[in-house]
């Protein structure tokens, strides 16, 4: 057999510096918009961002950080924090970003699993570092992201972000790199047992880059201004740093300020075209909106994502204000961007309720991604929107195993201390539960862990909260699965109501008739004042089952006995007979 024929093309690395030089050489006048924790609207370029991030990059190399070492950050969206995206993994050190929205021992812990050498942070977690300092022994310095006059009081020394900064010059010419080394590194929320790590590649990242900025994914250009309102310390704001940079788009940066008030001021001042967030941070931009009586001038489309985005409130943003939903999936482990619900041809010419079903779903994957289902066996089910199976994904930015999982340090192709790979036949499992449909539209209907099984069939808890928030008195839902003797599992609805809604259970129960099959209505409604979030956003469900870990169904009451006339209606029903 002759061997095969290569091609004739410049072999050029991809890596992350690669897309701040882009944008400095190319969208060098573009601006970059921060509001700063010092309480002032900043504004520079991308051409001011790569030579400042290159002063970083010299700064880091005269305190000794090698390529391959991990420079942490627990900061907001800021201009300093690009900064870091760009100067950290310019010359071969690995970013890593933290939620310092997680409990301090949870930071600790990740801070010292990753080995980080130094943590930059924004002045307004001060008080963290100083709980922090004591317990990660091998930081070797703490560095605020502010200049002296605004240096934090603290019992940790600690170095000041633009001192460092001034002492380089800024003449600096980006290294080039392995586009296989390590570039970020991104932790899970840990809601079960320690985070995990997630290091990607500056070939992934980039890769990334590309995807996120395609016209069906979040339609990125260099005439949009964006504002990420997505945290950068979650997941890289969902690769938007990285995709801004190389589309050449305006970055609006909300700082630490996330209220509807501001970010709806914010907006309108910078005329921003386009958005990202969870829906916990819509839910407040919107009730804000409707309380004042104001609308957009210039914002035209959003991705929520995080978690599933509530159909009543992708009909308020379309419906009442004129932005366009891009509903979003992804996680950690992808980089994370895997589905968005963009529309082909002959999808946006059927019917408008016929299109929303569609856009109420995850969405279609982004060239990159392949996903499939599959059932208890391992074997993959069929895409008809019925079936329901554990979501398999791969693609060049979904991982191939954590980082460091075993406790021992990374040692290049040595797989061995590298850790076990989770993958399943070459694909990663997400631990979704989810069907897919004959358009390729990807529904989550749960988490594994949060599926509830009801007399051997699945009720999708995201569905029934889904519905439950359509309710004009109810602001937030939750739905959980409460122990059952005969079923042994049915669903319970927590919710919290709208300020002055006077909505009763009876009522609310009665709201999902006619929405869902009879065996999936709720058996029991319980309100409360506000429901557990994880540090992400997202609803905590583990706390909420531990809560009402004794709670005891109406229905359950009757097991003894007599059977409730409201008890589920597949009951003594083969399945196939089953509503």
């Amino acid at each position: 057999m002759s061997a095969p024929l290569l091609g004739q093309m410049m072999d050029v690395p991809l890596t992350v510096s690669s897309l701040i030089a882009h944008a400095a050489r190319h969208h060098g006048s573009t601006e970059i918009v921060s509001r700063r924790i010092e309480g002032d609207i900043h504004r520079y370029t991308w051409r001011e961002c790569e030579t400042r991030a290159k002063q970083l990059a010299q700064a880091l190399r005269a305190l000794g950080v090698e390529p391959g070492e991990r420079v942490a950050t627990l900061a907001w969206n800021g201009y300093r924090h690009v900064e870091a995206y760009f100067g950290v993994t310019g010359f071969g050190a690995v970013c890593h970003t933290i939620n310092p929205r997680l409990f301090p021992e949870q930071i600790a812990w990740i801070v010292n699993h990753a080995d980080d050498r130094y943590v930059l942070f924004d002045t307004t977690f001060a008080p963290l570092v100083d709980l922090l300092a004591t317990q990660c022994p091998n930081v070797r310095g703490w560095i605020a992201l502010c200049d002296e006059a605004h240096r934090p009081d603290l019992r940790t020394e600690v170095r000041c972000y633009e001192t460092l900064l001034d002492a380089q010059d800024g003449q600096y010419a980006w290294p080039e790199l392995d586009e296989k080394q390590a570039s970020n590194l991104c932790y899970t929320s840990g809601t079960t047992g320690n985070p995990k790590g997630a290091l990607y590649t500056h070939r992934s990242s980039v890769l990334h880059a590309y995807a996120a900025a395609l016209p069906d994914a979040m339609s990125l250009s260099a005439r949009d201004a964006i504002l990420p309102v997505v945290p950068m310390f979650h997941v890289n704001a969902w690769g938007i740093p990285h995709a801004t940079a190389l589309a050449g788009t305006k970055l609006v940066l909300p700082g630490k300020d996330l209220d509807g008030k501001s970010l709806y001021e914010l907006m309108e001042a910078e005329r921003v075209t386009a958005s990202a967030g969870v829906p916990t941070v819509w839910l407040g931009l919107l009730t804000y909106m409707r309380d004042a009586g104001v609308r957009f001038s210039t914002l035209e489309r959003t991705v929520i994502g995080g978690s599933a985005c509530p159909p009543a409130m992708l009909r308020a943003f379309e419906d009442d204000y004129g932005v366009q939903v891009i509903h979003a999936w992804g996680m950690t482990e992808m980089s994370p961007l895997g589905t968005l619900s963009k529309l082909n041809w002959e999808q946006s010419q059927r019917p408008l309720e016929a299109r929303r079903a569609l856009l109420e779903k995850q969405g279609r994957v982004i060239y990159g991604v392949d996903m499939k289902i599959v059932g208890d066996d391992g074997r993959e089910l069929p895409w008809d929107g019925v079936a329901f199976g554990d979501l398999h994904v791969r693609g060049p930015w979904v991982i191939d195993r954590y980082f460091r999982q075993d406790g021992g340090h990374e040692s290049g192709q040595d797989s061995a201390q590298r850790g076990a790979s989770p993958l399943v036949d070459g694909w990663f499992p997400t631990g979704d539960v989810a069907t897919i449909d004959p358009d390729g539209f990807l529904h989550i209907t749960d988490r594994s862990k949060d599926v509830i099984k009801s007399g051997g069939e699945w009720i999708s808890s995201i569905d029934l909260e889904n519905i439950a928030v359509a309710h004009p008195g109810i602001a937030e839902a939750a739905c959980i699965a409460c122990a059952h003797p005969r079923w042994t599992e049915r669903p319970l609805i927590v919710a919290v109501k709208k300020p002055g809604a006077a909505v009763t259970r009876d009522e609310l129960l009665a709201f999902f008739t006619g929405k869902v099959a009879k065996w999936w209505l709720p058996d029991d409604v319980t309100f409360v004042d506000e429901l557990p979030h994880t540090a992400t956003g997202k609803l905590q469900k583990l706390k909420l089952r531990e809560q009402f870990r004794d709670y005891v169904l109406p229905s359950a009451l009757a097991v003894a006995g007599c059977p409730l006339d409201d008890e589920p209606a597949h009951a003594d029903k083969p399945l196939a007979q089953r509503e």
